[in-house]
């Protein structure tokens, strides 16, 4: 089959460091490629893939200094997708809704998968018009505000099988992965760690927008002598700070989407500590491969107690739901259903 993906250009893809979207395209574009199909990646021109890259923009535009709207350069590049969509059977889109007034009039089928929270009211009236466009949701708690649109399935990420190294035996020290906004819940996890007497370590990204309070809410707290504060890190060092863990705090304070961090936990066989919002009852089993909690004392209790919980199950429930074999033969269903519906289709896969 002929795909297209077209990932944000805010991020290499794969990013360097911190990058959900971008990093779950790469992870299924090299899927894909792996399993016989022809791939073309719409990226920044920094990316690495296997794919046929399309680069729409040098290098990825958060690092790139010169580049005061971002905006434009993606209009540029749904132009180009556009121009190019008779050499497609399908084109899958990653960058929300911006791309809907022109994929709806496209020749070739195409689906959206919506990473992004579906909880502002601000979105109802744009998703209201374009309610028809066929989308994919990372979990089902992500559609529940918008139930009436046209999802096509729930695909869970997933992550290659070996990306990331399983350790039988983690550290004695609590990890935290994630940007430093409100929403995170990074105060919890330093307040948790704290009550436990367990040392943390935080690897965050701190984005301009969360630039007030990190250093009005959170900077104070990391003095405390328990916090050490690694700032944005790579794959293998994401990959020795998850191992070495005894357990992933992710004590977020909105309805996240997916929450790609807790299965990088699951990979290393790193018990997640989780608060019971957005998707993670979805992800988690409590008492399984992690706790799911509503409180900062069942937090602190689950962080005392992350001994009675198997590291080799973690293991298994990443390798059995959120592997990218998975995820792609997911998706392919979906790109092979939409085809489905076009008569003149014919399926090359």
């Amino acid at each position: 089959m002929r795909i297209a993906q077209v990932s944000p250009l805010f991020e290499s893809v794969p990013p360097r460091y911190y990058g959900g979207t971008e990093r779950v395209v790469s992870y299924l574009t090299e899927e894909l490629v792996a399993q016989g199909h022809s791939v073309t990646l719409y990226a920044s021109g920094d990316s690495r893939t296997a794919a046929r890259l399309k680069a729409c923009v040098p290098k990825s535009l958060r690092l790139d200094a010169a580049c005061m709207d971002p905006l434009a350069h993606h209009v540029l590049m749904l132009e180009r997708v556009c121009q190019d969509a008779g050499n497609f059977d399908l084109i899958h889109f990653h960058v929300d809704y911006l791309h809907f007034p022109l994929s709806r009039r496209l020749p070739v089928p195409h689906v959206t998968t919506l990473h992004g929270r579906l909880d502002l009211p601000d979105l109802v009236p744009m998703y209201r018009e374009f309610g028809s466009v066929p989308v994919v949701s990372i979990s089902d708690s992500q559609r529940r505000p918008l139930p009436w649109l046209n999802w096509r399935a729930t695909v869970h990420h997933g992550l290659p099988a070996g990306l990331l190294r399983f350790s039988p035996a983690g550290g004695r020290y609590l990890a935290f992965i994630g940007r430093t906004s409100a929403e995170k819940g990074l105060d919890r996890a330093i307040e948790v760690a704290r009550r436990a007497g367990l040392p943390l370590r935080v690897a965050a990204k701190v984005d301009p927008a969360d630039r007030q309070y990190f250093e009005q809410t959170i900077a104070p707290l990391m003095s405390q002598p328990h916090v050490e504060f690694l700032g944005e890190i790579d794959e293998a060092d994401k990959n020795r700070l998850l191992a070495g863990a005894c357990a992933l705090l992710f004590l977020i304070d909105w309805e996240e989407p997916f929450g790609l961090a807790m299965i990088e936990a699951l990979a290393c066989g790193t018990p997640v500590i989780a608060w019971r919002r957005g998707s993670v009852p979805e992800v988690l089993t409590h008492g399984i491969d992690g706790f799911v909690v509503d409180s900062l004392d069942a937090a602190t209790a689950a962080a005392r107690n992350v001994g009675s919980i198997e590291r080799a199950a973690c293991r298994r429930t990443f390798e059995q739901r959120f592997t990218a074999p998975t995820m792609a033969r997911h998706y392919l269903r979906v790109y092979r259903g939409l085809r489905q519906q076009v008569p003149a289709a014919v399926d090359a896969a």
